[in-house]
């Protein structure tokens, strides 16, 4: 079991947990992630790390409450245990000679590319940052992401005439020089972001944070379509190339799953209903 060291909301719907997790802080890399399980009886889920501390043994996760398995894990406290927590799973974001990187992200997967940006930014590469959030009150790690970058620009659905593609247009149309883009997001946000990025011949890499259960590759319910093969992106992931990417694949899949759980808040709804 592993102890909550501190807690925090980052916004009404946006949790932080500092969690002691000394085998996972030694080995953890950028771009890995953990399954989670909160409760004895809850749902295991992934979850990326967002930072650790080999020093202090302790690893951070920023995760959306969204669903039953998100709100168990935000009742937790400080001092509480989780019940268990496995990795870090996942192939590590790859170090490579790019020097001008353009990371895209939506929302909560600001926490996805923090650890990626950092990692870069002490290879020496320049960021700049293209994010979109629904309005002001949802905007999260704006300070961090701000030290780390070389520019950033902030959306908000809510204020800005143009939507994150038009701002993406606009920035590849008059500075073309980025060696590659970096997107993490819902799938139809990258889907959109590669559509774009291909116009402009740019390398992309996308982060797949698919449905998983197990992490290692066994149950298959991550699998993706990469350049018409079948990878898993639990042990073969998350990251790949956004270009290659069987999109309306991966988003026909994961509506069938959000079918069955809009069923199953209905159900929990109508039974807090009886109680």
């Amino acid at each position: 079991m592993n102890k909550i060291i501190r807690k925090e909301f980052l916004n009404k719907s946006v949790c932080k947990m500092i969690v002691e997790a000394p085998f996972v802080a030694n080995k953890a890399k950028a771009g890995q992630f953990i399954i989670i399980r909160a409760l004895s009886d809850s749902e295991r889920i992934p979850l990326i790390i967002s930072d650790f501390n080999k020093e202090e043994h302790t690893i951070s996760i920023i995760f959306d409450i969204d669903g039953k398995s998100t709100f168990e894990l935000s009742k937790l406290s400080e001092n509480d245990y989780i019940c268990d927590l496995v990795g870090p799973l996942g192939t590590p974001s790859k170090i490579d000679e790019s020097k001008n990187i353009l990371f895209v992200v939506d929302g909560i997967t600001c926490a996805t590319a923090l650890p990626i940006i950092k990692m870069f930014k002490e290879q020496g590469a320049n960021i700049d940052i293209l994010a979109e959030f629904k309005d002001k009150e949802n905007i999260i790690l704006e300070s961090e992401l701000s030290k780390l970058s070389d520019s950033i620009s902030i959306i908000t659905k809510d204020e800005d005439c143009e939507d994150i593609f038009d701002k993406l247009e606009k920035i590849l149309s008059s500075k073309n020089s980025y060696d590659k883009v970096m997107t993490m997001g819902s799938l139809e946000m990258m889907k959109n972001v590669c559509d774009i990025t291909k116009k402009y011949n740019i390398h992309t890499i996308v982060s797949m944070n698919s449905i998983m259960v197990d992490g290692t590759g066994m149950c298959g319910s991550c699998r993706v379509t990469v350049g018409g093969e079948t990878k898993f992106a639990c042990v073969e992931g998350p990251e790949f190339d956004g270009h290659l990417i069987d999109f309306d694949e991966a988003i026909n899949r994961l509506s069938m799953y959000t079918k069955d759980r809009k069923r199953e808040d209905k159900c929990n709804l109508l039974n807090k209903e009886v109680e």
